[in-house]
């Protein structure tokens, strides 16, 4: 008998809240942050695994498509908590950078295997621009409410 889908799912977002408060202790997030920085990690990882096993794309259009609610939830909460926005955004993005990416990239450069050196690089540059430009459409909105001085 195998499980539910859903399980998969729920477990994937409970490890998601845990790993990305885990490493917001790491950068010292203050404790009344922990959930709302948990839950902006999680919106993104299940973003990026919805679109990566539902809908097929590849890994860097998933990361990018993820980023968008990733980084748009850690702009409400710093709205919300009075907080700098990197408070949130910076623990939420803990899941999708490609850290295993960039362990494979030196491993097979030192390996001295070109072939999968410049596939494995390139597919981490690709996640890692994707991150970025996710990240810099969000955060190029204006706020809702707030008028610019000239």
């Amino acid at each position: 008998m195998s499980t539910p889908l859903w399980t998969n799912y729920l477990t994937q977002f409970v490890v998601a809240v845990v790993a990305t408060i885990s490493f917001g202790i790491t950068f010292h997030v203050p404790k009344r942050h922990y959930l709302a920085g948990g839950l902006t990690g999680a919106v993104g990882w299940m973003a990026y695994i919805l679109c990566y096993d539902l809908l097929g794309v590849s890994a860097p259009v998933a990361v990018l498509i993820a980023t968008l609610p990733l980084t748009l939830c850690a702009r409400f909460f710093s709205v919300y908590h009075k907080a700098p926005v990197t408070v949130f955004l910076l623990p939420g993005i803990f899941p999708l950078v490609p850290g295993a990416g960039i362990y494979y990239t030196a491993y097979y450069f030192l390996r001295d295997d070109r072939t999968l050196f410049l596939n494995k690089g390139v597919e981490t540059l690709k996640i890692a621009l994707a991150l970025a430009l996710g990240i810099a459409l969000v955060c190029s909105l204006p706020l809702p409410g707030r008028e610019h001085k000239k």
